[in-house]
């Protein structure tokens, strides 16, 4: 029963990481443009929603490695 909520965990993990990594700004592009532009936040480099994205993007970066590696010491 461990194992298949290890499973499900990872799979929408993974899901949303793919989801997260294509919202972000390549060069000059991204979520960003969308929600209408950088908002004066041109001198520190990022906008308040992309330093958002990166902290999502990261934990649940995080989560994923964390559930495969969970997965991999519950299935040896």
């Amino acid at each position: 029963m461990f194992t298949w909520a290890i499973i499900v965990i990872e799979t929408v993990t993974a899901v949303a990481l793919i989801f997260l990594v294509l919202l972000h700004s390549g060069r000059g592009g991204g979520i960003s443009d969308l929600m209408g532009g950088s908002m004066g936040a041109a001198a520190t480099g990022s906008t308040v929603v992309e330093r958002n994205l990166d902290r999502i993007t990261i934990a649940v970066a995080l989560t994923f490695t964390f559930a495969t590696l969970a997965l991999d010491l519950r299935l040896q």
